[in-house]
């Protein structure tokens, strides 16, 4: 859907359409229609396309049976104050054990 939204993008800048314009008519902001503009002048079409989402870090099979371990031990002996765990307490756990970020959504 990106992609394509983009590359109608590419064909209006040929056309030479205003980046208001083309924004309102993609139902984006312009800001993004500038910065696609911008690429598009220094890389051609290829500059507008998605590099796809970035790979987030993968675990070993090791160091998940490593995770295991640490969540069976209970959210008390990692600090916290009470049994629960979260999802944003596990991405700490994660981040603290294994220096590695993981964006857990609504957190």
């Amino acid at each position: 859907m990106r992609e394509r939204i983009r590359l109608q993008a590419v064909e209006r800048f040929e056309g030479g359409q205003k980046n208001r314009e083309l924004a309102a008519g993609l139902r984006v902001s312009e800001r993004s229609v500038e910065r696609w503009r911008q690429a598009w002048r220094q890389r051609g079409e290829a500059g507008v396309l998605s590099k796809g989402s970035p790979e987030r870090p993968r675990l070993s099979d090791a160091l998940i049976t490593r995770l295991e371990r640490e969540l069976e031990r209970g959210p008390l002996v990692h600090g916290w104050a009470d049994q629960r765990w979260t999802l944003a307490r596990i991405k700490t756990l994660i981040g603290r054990l294994f220096h590695v970020s993981y964006t857990v959504e609504g957190t």
